[in-house]
């Protein structure tokens, strides 16, 4: 089964300068969401069983894991408060005893992100202009083009038109991926410290694991 090849996006010339190795990797596929079948809630048990209290607090001081604890003190953000993707997913864990199914696409998320570190971020392909980039958001924009306002100078994913999306967190409700979505646009971050091949690897992840099912 062929995998969609990622596409390098755009970075503004202010993070561009700020941070030389700030990146973002995004592809298309035809997928739809919907509930997991059994091979991929088994594979999600299985993670979730690795995941004890020690290792969740040691995980943070592996190399990716670090990196991006790194990059969101950079940018303003608290990693204990606004904890990274993969931090939230092991603490969750930790607070449920385990890691519920969410329906396909979370999960193929969730397993990419506790495998590589790297985070990840689900757009209906039908609702976001390519190629996707990251950037600075103005003044008095508002999340989507129509949702919530948003603060100035925030780090969003964004297309030439609107920012969709916060780091590493809250997607625009109207550019998200909904039931009745029939293409994705799967978008990772990589920040100084993570290899390339790691940030590929969790896109393939998803990829191989939403197809799988198909």
């Amino acid at each position: 089964m062929s995998h969609p090849a990622p596409e390098e996006g755009w970075v503004a010339q202010e993070l561009a300068t700020e941070f030389p190795e700030l990146c973002i990797l995004h592809l298309t596929l035809d997928a739809r969401p919907g509930r997991s079948p059994e091979p991929v809630r088994r594979r999600l048990r299985g993670l979730a069983s690795r995941l004890s209290g020690g290792h969740v607090v040691h995980m943070r001081q592996d190399p990716v894991p670090w990196a991006y604890r790194v990059f969101w003190r950079q940018v303003g953000l608290d990693p204990d408060t606004d904890r990274t993707p993969i931090e939230r997913i092991a603490f969750d864990r930790l607070r449920w005893g385990g890691l519920p199914s969410r329906g396909l696409l979370d999960d193929a998320i969730t397993i990419a992100t506790l495998e590589t570190g790297v985070p990840l971020t689900a757009f209906d392909a039908a609702r976001v202009g390519t190629p996707l980039g990251l950037r600075l958001t103005e003044d008095a924009e508002l999340l989507g083009g129509g949702g919530r306002p948003l603060a100035a100078r925030q780090i969003v994913i964004s297309d030439a038109e609107r920012p969709l999306a916060l780091l590493g967190g809250e997607v625009a409700e109207e550019r998200g991926v909904t039931p009745s979505t029939g293409r994705m646009s799967i978008a990772a971050i990589q920040v100084r410290g993570v290899p390339r091949i790691s940030v590929e690897e969790a896109l393939w992840t998803v990829t191989g694991t939403l197809l799988a099912a198909g």
